[in-house]
């Protein structure tokens, strides 16, 4: 029923206009907003709250009643990550996993074992370790690291799923509820997506919103019928819409406004397929409305329309989807009470029916542009993303839950994030949970998952903050990444590795973990020096000396070190049946490339995806010329496919694509280059294990896996042709 993301996007227009932020360094910047009934609530990256809007119950924590038509900051709050809204109240997440709210709380839905309204925040009681939140009318639900819900505040419908209708001022545990990933909260009812895939629904059913073909009333979890491979839920009044994994719509509840979008207005007690409607990447719901972004770009609303909520220059609601013309391609949508937002491919934001600014009305309006641009560099990880801006700053998005994204907090971000306390950033690299940044001074800072000490600082600590690499404040030119250790080349042209070593990968010559930084060696015990450019695979590494000859030490099962062998090496050795010069270097889980002088491209390694590029699935342990590839001016790899960036800018890619990481609209895998759908102009490419960013004329695209938000559009959906990251 909320949705932050694109609520914020709208509105920090009029942060921006009326409070203009006084800062050194770089601005904070909106993040995330959330609407209740007349106020809205901003986030920006530092963690701050701002408020503004009706204030009859103290909902915008100023510590008076007095309405504001321009935001203000909320005090005493920590650093908050997460914003949600009811009728009349707020809560907010905060980076240490505690829950703090204010406002109306009539129905103890402020959590604090009282009735009392709170004009300023107050701290949630009992809870800790949350990673998300949701708000509905008059009562809040939350979901901790394990998997479990907990809910507080109005209970008549036995929204709270506690096996009673009693109000609770306290948070109480859903019973024989776990392994949950999201929730969502309507007016009176409750769901949660599970991570089978299943979904699970509990409280007021009078319009079969909880989909267990029943009218029934639950004061417990009930599992929706027939639905599994789900991968988002919305909640909206008293309907219900899930999308499920192959791109459709599910639709239950109530229908009185054709909000069901089956072409009738007969409410179902179970879960029915949305005619006309494929391919979809991401829904919303408003109060009985609802919003979907079809894969090409395409908007489709269908449901209640007094308010011009449809966006068709009407008020007459409708019972089957339309589709939303006069906005350009969509990146990302949203709804929220009776509103609908669309954000564009090319930056820009857009929204109709009623919101907060009453100049705008039924039909679409342009509000702002705000792509993440001035881009000059990018990494991907496993499931989270790394951009740097011109000005040396920092952003991330994506899966934090070993700190990864650098912001402290801990929790999963959909949107980018500026990271604090660093600045100057030149370079990233991203490993499995890890990530590493080259300073212009020539500084390596690390944060993230350390439990093999990949960090490099002498510890086997996660840190969530960047930390210096223990000698390494100076110097540095290069950093990468394998899944559990790192590597920087130094100046001098020197390597140097840290952290797993157990199949050679630091190839400093033992087969050692490390928990500082180690030299890497030749195998006759020499330096290996001249190395001027390194990427990281799982376990093992390739290098590039400015002779053009390319290095590699590692993992070799798959034959990955190109030396003819399926033998590990614990020190550098160079490629067998290489000849030229070469300009370039990747690395994916098990399988290496390199770039010749003359534009042509050669691989080696596992090919069970085709991320050779040879026309075959065959495994190699010698290089491979890639079929009908010329003009390549760099490449790139992910986990099992692979990326040629052309000296025209055009971007093509092959291999696996069962996250559509290849960006051809598809699902299907390539044994040869396919270009990347519309993207050209390309600068920089970065693959993570499944999915894929680059640099467009300054603005960074993502595409592929999106589980942990890592493509940054404020969704979790998997998308499968390149999408604009956005920011407000």
């Amino acid at each position: 029923m909320k949705s932050l993301l694109l609520v914020c996007l709208i509105l920090a227009v009029f942060l921006v206009t009326a409070c203009p932020p006084v800062v050194q360094g770089p601005p904070a910047t909106v993040i995330a907003l959330a609407a209740g009934y007349y106020h809205a609530l901003a986030l920006k990256s530092n963690g701050a709250v701002l408020a503004w809007g009706r204030n009859s119950s103290g909902q915008l924590g100023d510590g008076t009643y007095t309405d504001r038509m321009t935001p203000a900051v909320v005090q005493g709050l920590g650093k908050i990550v997460a914003l949600v809204s009811g009728y009349n109240f707020s809560l907010a997440l905060a980076s240490d996993g505690s829950v703090w709210a204010w406002g109306y709380n009539y129905y103890g839905q402020l959590g604090d074992g009282s009735t009392s309204t709170r004009t300023q925040p107050v701290k949630v009681s009992g809870l800790s370790n949350v990673k998300s939140i949701s708000a509905g009318s008059n009562h809040s639900v939350a979901v901790k690291g394990d998997g479990t819900v907990w809910a507080w505040g109005y209970n008549y419908n036995g929204q709270l799923g506690d096996g009673t209708t009693t109000n609770r001022s306290l948070p109480v545990q859903v019973p024989g509820l776990s392994g949950v990933t999201a929730v969502s909260a309507g007016s009176s009812h409750t769901l949660a997506l599970k991570s089978d895939g299943t979904v699970v629904g509990w409280g007021g059913n009078w319009s079969g919103q909880l989909g267990d073909g029943s009218y029934a009333q639950r004061l417990t979890p009930v599992t929706a019928y027939n639905l599994s491979s789900v991968i988002a839920i919305s909640a909206g009044s008293d309907d219900s819409i899930a999308l499920m994994g192959d791109g459709t719509v599910w639709a239950w509840g109530s229908n009185s406004w054709g909000q069901l979008g089956d072409g009738t207005n007969t409410s179902s007690t179970i879960p029915k397929q949305v005619p006309g409607l494929a391919g979809i990447c991401a829904i919303d719901s408003g109060v009985s409305h609802n919003i979907a972004l079809q894969i090409d770009g395409s908007v489709w609303v269908w449901g209640y329309n007094e308010y011009g909520q449809l966006g068709n220059g009407t008020t007459s609601s409708s019972n089957v989807p339309l589709h939303v013309s006069g906005v350009p391609q969509a990146a990302a949508v949203g709804a929220d009470q009776s509103a609908t937002f669309v954000v564009g491919t090319d930056g820009s934001a857009w929204f109709w029916g009623k919101n907060l600014d009453p100049r705008k009305g039924d039909s679409p309006s342009p509000v702002l542009s705000g792509s993440l641009s001035g881009m000059v560099a990018v990494a991907a990880g496993h499931n989270f993303s790394l951009a740097v801006q011109s000005d040396g700053t920092l952003w991330t998005w994506g899966h934090d839950f070993y700190g990864q994204l650098g912001t402290g907090g801990g929790t999963d971000q959909a949107t980018p994030m500026a990271v604090t306390g660093i600045s100057g950033v030149a370079k990233v690299a991203a490993g499995y949970a890890h990530s590493l940044a080259l300073t212009t001074s020539g500084a390596v800072l690390a944060w993230g998952y350390n439990n093999y000490s990949q960090l490099g600082n002498g510890t086997y600590t996660n840190t969530s903050t960047p930390t210096q690499v223990t000698n390494m404040a100076t110097g540095a030119i290069a950093v990468a990444a394998a899944d559990y250790s790192s590597a920087a080349v130094k100046s001098d042209n020197t390597v140097w590795t840290w952290g797993v070593g157990w199949s050679g990968q630091l190839g400093d010559g033992t087969g050692y973990s490390q928990s500082t930084a180690v030299q890497v060696k030749q195998s006759s015990g020499a330096a290996l020096q001249g190395i001027t450019s390194i990427a990281g695979g799982y376990e093992h590494y390739v290098a590039l000396d400015s002779s053009g000859k390319v290095w590699t030490w590692g993992y070799n099962y798959y034959g990955q070190l190109g030396d003819g062998t399926t033998t590990d090496c614990t020190s550098a050795i160079t490629v067998a049946g290489l000849t030229g010069t070469f300009t370039g270097v990747a690395a994916g889980d098990y399988h290496s490339v390199a770039l010749r002088n003359d534009g042509t491209v050669w691989a080696w390694g596992q090919n069970s995806s085709g991320q050779l590029g040879d026309g075959t699935t065959t495994s190699r342990s010698s290089p491979v010329q890639v079929v009908g590839l010329t003009g390549v001016a760099s490449i790139y790899a992910s986990s099992n496919c692979t990326l040629a960036l052309k000296t025209d800018g055009s971007l093509l890619a092959w291999g696996n694509n069962y996250y559509g990481q290849l960006g051809d609209g598809t699902y299907s895998y390539r044994t040869v280059p396919g270009p990347v759908t519309g993207m050209t102009g390309v600068t920089a490419v970065s693959a993570g294990s499944m999915h894929v960013l680059a640099v467009k004329s300054g603005t960074v695209r993502a595409w592929g896996d999106n589980e942990y938000g890592q493509l940054g559009n404020g969704s979790r959906a998997s998308i499968f042709v390149p999408t604009p990251v956005s920011i407000p």
